[in-house]
């Protein structure tokens, strides 16, 4: 049977993140995606100028229609969240949904800053989010937010890193990766798995090119491997080396950060994976 994860996200119509990532990379991993939009956008709003069609007032009849036509989900996995309402939904939702996977992105800040979209209340109920999952994938500023740890630092040690990761995985999901660590030429990843206390790390080479999109990449890809049965290691392995073609590829480019990398190109990566042979998240 195939399986079925619904994904929280925006829609924005160019610059390739959110849904229009999510929705082609989960299907070339053989699952289904099924879109909860919480925002429309005419394009993402790290362009000079977009439109804006907030969702919140639907999103309550969207997921009481799945409930009432008594719709069943292997996963659910969740993105940016522009408002605490929203959030207050999506925790419904999700204790609604008592034998999904959950995977919670949350989304607040980077390098060192907190997005100025949202403000404190927003960012405790993200935190709360990620009470409710199975598996996150905050980059290190918002595992530091989330951790009572000084974000708007630069620097983490080694040592620093992996106690933030289990912080954050003694809120409540046993599996962490924190994304995005810089460290010299590399992009880092570290990821914790609280079912056996272990740790493992996972890079790929910087050169200073960034782009949109990039996380909503991974964690796409992290959770339909995930969902279909896929080994946690070889799954986080996996985005990390398809993060790191498409960007490599798209920095050859002289393209608009905003437009997001050429994921397209690399979608027979995953189209073409063995199957999976064990499950190792519940």
């Amino acid at each position: 049977m195939q399986k079925k994860i619904v994904c929280i996200h925006d829609l924005s119509g160019l610059g390739k993140c959110s849904l229009s990532v999510a929705l082609p990379i989960i299907s070339a991993l053989k699952a289904q995606c099924c879109p909860f939009p919480t925002t429309i956008l005419s394009n993402q709003s790290e362009y000079p100028k977009y439109t804006f069609l907030d969702l919140t007032s639907e999103m309550k009849d969207y997921k009481n229609t799945w409930k009432e036509l008594s719709f069943q989900f292997d996963s659910i996995y969740t993105g940016f969240l522009g408002s605490y309402e929203q959030i207050s939904i999506v925790q419904e939702f999700i204790k609604e949904n008592p034998n999904s996977l959950v995977v919670v992105d949350p989304v607040m800040g980077d390098d060192g800053k907190m997005y100025d979209c949202f403000d404190e209340k927003i960012r405790i109920g993200l935190k709360e989010l990620v009470r409710l999952s199975h598996l996150t994938t905050p980059n290190i500023t918002e595992a530091a937010y989330i951790t009572g740890f000084d974000y708007t630092r630069k620097n983490f040690s080694n040592e620093d890193i992996k106690n933030i990761a289990k912080k954050v995985s003694s809120i409540g999901p046993s599996k962490v990766v924190l994304t995005g660590i810089k460290n010299d030429d590399k992009i880092l990843n570290l990821a914790y798995n609280a079912d056996d206390d272990s740790f493992f790390y996972t890079e790929s080479y910087y050169n200073n090119k960034s782009y949109s999109g990039t996380g909503d990449i991974f964690a796409s890809i992290l959770c339909a491997m995930i969902t279909r049965g896929y080994d946690f290691e070889f799954s986080v392995k996996t985005a990390t080396t398809f993060i790191g073609k498409t960007i490599e590829y798209t920095s050859t480019l002289d393209t608009d950060r905003n437009d997001g990398v050429f994921f397209e190109e690399f979608l027979n990566d995953l189209t073409s994976l063995p199957n999976p042979t064990s499950l190792q998240i519940k």
